[in-house]
């Protein structure tokens, strides 16, 4: 029990937590629950300790007159300004259970594509660390082994096996502090990211990248354009759905894209013009130009909504393709090391059996 207990305090509120909140709270509304009395029983439901605290301190504010949007705004690190505008548009409108379920199937949507991408990089991840783990443990125990054998040899040893026992020397006397020291440049790399200058540059490092760059900038623009397109349909103007969307991008260089775009839009241009400029390299071009027709047409929203369907497809269909192109380059590059090891440590016993005939 206290284990139990100990996980569920430490437990965080995840994205799948939100998602059924507002997928519940939609269902129990339309069946003409109260609404505190709704978030009661979804709080006493939920498996998160922290969840269950922040929907009781909600249910607690609504009771005291409080709207839900109010309420959840208490809780920006759990509830995004996107997330409290579309409950504040149903609150106003009437149509509260509309806006949860249409949240819901945002929600839903935006969760499908996330777990497209982690199943995408999950393959090429899993052989990385396993070569890695292999790599090192080779290092460290197996290569400085073969030190002795080799060099008390009387041949000739070949070019590989000469690299091969520099390389075990070095780890036979430095391995530890080489360890040491690619684990305490990981550790400030990733300290790095997370200052603002060096995230940005770090950001428009990995668009930049063959495969794995187009795969995030398709699910960039798929989020923004659904984001934007379900914030339009809901009644709210440009200039604050792209204030509400600059503040929930996370990727810096499409936030700073959303954050030039207000700017522009609030000067009076059109959204098409702008993006059609130098400084925007990694939008898509197709995008841009159906956000064009979109304003000249007037039917914004249905066109982001769209793209927004457009580049989720456009995202499966690179994670399905992902492991088939970086299978033959991962086998590759497993096959010439392993040729490599296994020519360096055959070569000098081939040439010594020689020599004994």
């Amino acid at each position: 029990m206290n284990k139990k207990r100990s996980a569920q305090v430490l437990s965080k509120v995840s994205f799948l937590d939100k998602l059924l909140f507002a997928k519940h709270l939609a269902v129990m509304l339309k069946s003409g629950l109260n609404i505190a009395e709704a978030i009661e029983s979804l709080a006493v439901s939920t498996k998160s300790n922290k969840f269950n605290k922040i929907l009781a301190q909600v249910a607690v504010d609504i009771r005291n007159g409080q709207s839900l949007a109010k309420a959840l705004k208490k809780h920006p690190k759990v509830f995004s300004n996107f997330f409290v505008s579309l409950i504040e548009i149903g609150e106003e409108s009437g149509t509260l259970d509309e806006s949860l379920s249409y949240l819901a199937e945002h929600l839903g949507k935006e969760y499908a594509l996330s777990k497209k991408i982690q199943g995408a990089l999950l393959y090429p991840t899993i052989v990385i660390v396993a070569v890695t783990l292999v790599g090192i443990g080779m290092s460290l125990f197996v290569l400085p082994q073969l030190t002795n054998l080799f060099t008390s040899l009387d041949v000739d040893l070949p070019l590989t096996t000469v690299i091969l026992l520099y390389f075990a020397n070095l780890m036979k006397n430095h391995g530890i502090l080489i360890i040491s020291s690619f684990v305490a440049v990981i550790i400030l790399l990733r300290i790095l990211i997370l200052q603002p200058f060096f995230r940005h540059k770090w950001h428009r490092f990995i668009l930049s990248l063959p495969v794995f760059g187009e795969l995030i900038v398709n699910e960039q623009v798929s989020s923004i354009s659904r984001n934007l397109g379900i914030m339009l349909k809901s009644g709210l103007p440009i200039t604050r759905c792209l204030e509400i969307q600059h503040e929930s991008t996370e990727n810096y260089v499409f936030k700073n894209y959303i954050l030039e775009l207000q700017k522009a839009v609030n000067k009076g241009k059109n959204m098409g013009e702008e993006l059609d400029k130098d400084n925007y390299s990694k939008f898509p071009d197709v995008a841009i130009k159906m956000i064009a027709v979109g304003e000249k047409t007037g039917k914004l929203d249905e066109v982001f909504l769209y793209l927004g369907d457009f580049f989720e497809e456009e995202v499966d269909n690179t994670a399905k393709n992902l492991s088939v192109v970086l299978e033959p380059v991962i086998l590759l590059v497993i096959g010439v090391f392993v040729g490599f090891v296994a020519l360096a440590i055959i070569s000098p016993i081939y040439e010594l059996t020689g020599s004994i005939k």
